[in-house]
């Protein structure tokens, strides 16, 4: 008998193995598990299947969307509301802390000082009674009673008197601490502190003599004790300047042979160089110190009483920069440091004194908060504020004043009024009493751009339909009629207004493509003012026609603040970012007659002319208020 091996494998393969009866009885249980989804992209559908459940819902809440869409324009119920929101940063962190100042301080001392202080440092005190003395006889001497012994001497001979010779070092040392408390005491008394500042105000005034006079046009004294080293050396100084005026003549001239100017309007430009010069702008000097320095410029305000005091706001326009504001006080006596200084919570954007309380200073933040301030007193605390008013600011307060109006209907006379305006688009009039609370004259709201008539379309009333409030840049009231004012906007558009008319405007002027950073009435020829604006363009407007009358462009930047001339009805000065420009319309209608650049980094903020003389204050983005004389520039008539 033969096998075969592959053939008993297979046979091994396919046997099966049998199952009893109580195999087949057994309960056998079986677990079905399912692995975790795992989503590689999940992009979730904006649209919804006709067939589905809530396809008429959304049908529905699409057709309700677009009727709200076409009726919006018409309906007054709708207001676009802007707030502002602070991007905190995720990953980047800045702190700021004081800076460290170091300070170097040192005596002298001589060696009687040094031998003072060292005796008395060893001394001890005296027995406190003689008796005790007398019953421990037997007892030895203290070294205070030995060296009191010793500095002691008794003279029997004249007269029975007893003379006791003190120690040298007790009494430098009781001359010492007595000059030590009379120093103290005549360093903190208020009279030497008052005489301290006439002083400073003396020296001072002694400094700045030469460009006192110049900004007050009095002759300037020289001092006839002067050597002739130093004669020679002012001598070189004034050749020096001289040179210098003459290339700045030179090249303004050649600017003047560019441009076209009729002979008529210019007779004086005829004569000679030697007897007439050329326009320009000499700076005196600036009111700035270590506490100003970084802080831009925001506002100025000469005061209504006082002429040689100044108010400077200090504050950034820009939400990313806010920081801690300033307003100072600054005088003609002293351009060195302020008079008065008032730390604010928030940067300052606005202020004004009053004319009726010249001691009252008002000042506006980039908060809202409107704050009013007693420049008499040397604290710098509130006087009132209107964080707790229910009316106040929700934006910035770009501009107030103080106004005199006759609205009184008792007929008492003119009284004053704190008006300002915000970026909340309100023009509020604020009462003073125990607390500050305001109404409102005026709520902003745009109107209606003017289009093309279509055909098929009735005409709309620009004017009659208002809506959407427009957040409010400037003002400036009537200088004859205090009633009428006029109000820039962010849109680009002026509005003129009444006080008596809260509801309705009373003119629209179109002209601007950005917004309205200043509004000025002309204090001569009332019924022409100026406008300025981030579109790089200033504007000459009639209060009775919407058309401007000019338009001035010198360079492309924003024209920040302009400023009619108190002297003169066809001069006014402007600050754009670059420089600033004196324009005189009896010259020139195309170019300004001066122009003055700033330095690399620095940005001209305001402009404000002085009172009773020729002269310019100019603030920039560094923290200084630059003084120029107006050199060369004959009024018009």
């Amino acid at each position: 008998t033969s096998y075969n091996f592959s053939d008993m494998q297979v046979r091994q393969e396919e046997t099966k193995e049998e199952l009893t009866n109580e195999d087949l009885d057994r309960r056998v249980d079986i677990y079905l598990t399912t692995t975790e989804t795992l989503w590689i992209l999940d992009m979730p559908s904006v649209v919804v299947s006709v067939e589905s459940e809530d396809a008429e819902k959304v049908l529905e809440r699409n057709r309700i969307y677009v009727d709200i869409c076409k009726n919006r324009p018409d309906d007054d119920c709708f207001v676009e509301k802007m707030m502002q929101t602070l991007n905190r940063a995720t990953k980047n962190k800045e702190m700021q802390c004081e800076k460290i100042i170091m300070e170097d301080k040192g005596m002298t001392a001589t060696s009687w000082d040094l031998y003072d202080s060292f005796h008395v440092s060893e001394e001890e005190p005296k027995p406190k009674a003689e008796g005790s003395r007398a019953t421990t006889g037997k007892m030895s001497k203290s070294p205070a009673a030995e060296e009191h012994d010793q500095t002691a001497s008794v003279s029997s001979d004249r007269g029975g008197t007893t003379s006791i010779k003190i120690s040298e070092s007790a009494v430098l040392t009781r001359v010492h601490k007595e000059e030590e408390c009379h120093s103290d005491a005549i360093l903190t008394s208020e009279n030497f502190q008052q005489n301290l500042f006439f002083m400073e105000r003396i020296l001072t005034e002694n400094i700045f003599q030469p460009k006192l006079a110049a900004y007050r046009q009095f002759p300037v004294l020289t001092d006839p004790d002067v050597t002739p080293d130093t004669s020679g050396t002012v001598a070189a100084v004034k050749e020096a300047k001289q040179e210098k005026h003459e290339k700045e003549k030179e090249e303004e001239e050649e600017e003047q042979e560019e441009a076209f100017i009729d002979p008529s309007v210019l007779p004086d430009l005829n004569k000679t160089p030697e007897v007439i010069g050329a326009p320009r702008l000499e700076q005196l000097w600036s009111y700035t110190c270590d506490l100003t320095d970084g802080h831009s410029v925001s506002s100025m305000a000469w005061s209504k009483v006082n002429p040689d005091l100044l108010a400077v706001g200090y504050g950034a326009f820009v939400f990313k920069e806010q920081e801690k504001g300033l307003a100072c006080c600054w005088s003609l006596k002293n351009p060195t440091w302020p008079e008065r200084i008032f730390q604010c919570e928030n940067s300052v954007t606005a202020l004004d004194f009053s004319m009726a309380s010249p001691n009252l200073l008002a000042v506006g933040m980039y908060n809202g908060t409107i704050a009013i301030y007693n420049v008499r007193s040397r604290k710098d605390a509130v006087l009132l504020d209107s964080s707790e008013s229910s009316n106040k600011h929700t934006g910035p307060v770009w501009q107030l004043r103080w106004v005199e109006q006759d609205r009184d209907a008792t007929g008492d006379g003119k009284k004053e009024r704190l008006i300002c305006i915000s970026a909340d688009g309100r023009v509020t009039e604020w009462l003073i009493h125990k607390r500050l609370d305001c109404t409102d004259l005026m709520k902003i709201k745009r109107t209606e751009s003017k289009k093309k008539k279509s055909p098929g379309k009735k005409e709309r009333k620009s004017e009659a339909l208002m809506s959407q409030q427009a957040a409010g840049t400037c003002f400036d009231f009537h200088p004859k009629d205090t009633n009428f004012y006029l109000a820039g906007t962010e849109e680009g558009h002026i509005y003129k207004c009444s006080c008596l008319c809260s509801e309705q405007f009373l003119e629209t002027y179109r002209g601007h493509k950005g917004p309205v950073y200043k509004v000025a009435w002309n204090p001569f020829s009332t019924d022409m003012f100026l406008s300025c604006s981030a579109d790089w363009r200033i504007i000459l407007w009639h209060q009775d026609s919407q058309t401007p009358i000019l338009t001035f462009s010198s360079t492309p930047a924003f024209v920040y603040d302009i400023m009619w001339s108190p002297t003169s009805t066809s001069i006014f000065a402007a600050t754009n970012e670059s420089r600033v420009e004196i324009w005189d319309l009896s010259v020139s209608v195309f170019k300004p007659v001066i122009s003055c650049f700033a330095s690399p980094g620095v940005t001209f903020t305001s402009v404000l002319f002085a009172k009773n003389t020729d002269c310019l204050l100019v603030g920039d983005s560094r923290g200084e208020v630059s003084v120029f004389a107006l050199q060369n520039l004959a009024a018009a008539n």
